[in-house]
């Protein structure tokens, strides 16, 4: 199913697992955009100096694994007062903390880009991830998480989106179709950002459960110049020298 992978365009955009499966072999660099809540939280976690482990499951099985490589584990819950998927929760962790973070999205896409260079964009750092995937190549590829229905079935999440087409907004080259709806969906909503996240369906989740916090996280715009990669199976910062 080649005509799947976009591969006559520099920049590629996709959906989900099924979007890297078809995008990583293909690819210089990629981006994985979860904003609501999982790059938002990692791009905090290592622009401290955190190292950060995503983990697919959240189930007993997490435990075991970050008892495993001697690493705290983030609570699922979102519980105050300890550290989890809750970005505004992860704003004080120290220094080389080594943190297991479970994610049913976000974790699980960055585990399956195999040996293709893998970032952690958000609208937060959206400029500098751009940037430095410039400095591995052209041919890059920028992967909307989405959400879960109930059932398990990818649910598309319009901050993931938008967040996409702000990353693809600072790259050059030639842009697939679907690059440049992401792109125009940015465009389109510039002036709204802030609206948009907050009365979206993920961000009216965050907020009806007490978290507007982590909403309010999300929503800054390019106050970041930390770009997260994932080497040996967690994320760190990356500076290029």
């Amino acid at each position: 199913m080649a005509f799947y992978d976009q591969s006559e365009f520099d920049i590629k955009c996709e959906w989900g697992i099924k979007g890297v499966e078809a995008l990583a072999p293909i690819s210089d660099a990629i981006v994985i955009v979860d904003v609501l809540s999982f790059s938002t939280s990692i791009d905090i976690a290592t622009d401290r100096g955190a190292f950060v482990f995503p983990y697919q499951w959240k189930n007993e099985s997490a435990i075991e694994y970050a008892r495993s490589i001697g690493a705290e584990l983030a609570d699922p819950t979102r519980k105050a007062g300890v550290w989890s998927l809750s970005p505004a929760s992860l704003t004080s962790i120290p220094a080389e903390t080594k943190l297991v973070l479970p994610s049913p999205n976000g974790s699980t896409i960055s585990l399956a880009t195999g040996k293709t260079p893998t970032f952690a964009g958000c609208l937060r750092n959206a400029q500098a991830v751009a940037q430095a995937c410039l400095q591995i190549g052209k041919r890059i590829s920028v992967i909307a998480a989405g959400e879960r229905w109930p059932d398990q079935t990818l649910r598309s999440a319009i901050e993931d989106w938008i967040a996409a087409g702000v990353i693809i907004s600072f790259l050059g080259g030639l842009l697939s179709p679907e690059a440049q709806v992401a792109k125009d969906a940015f465009q389109a909503s510039k002036e709204t950002l802030g609206e948009r996240l907050r009365t979206c369906s993920s961000g009216k989740e965050l907020i009806e459960r007490g978290f507007m916090s982590d909403v309010e996280f999300a929503m800054q715009f390019n106050v970041s110049t930390n770009v997260p990669i994932l080497k040996d199976g967690f994320y760190t910062s990356w500076r290029k020298k």
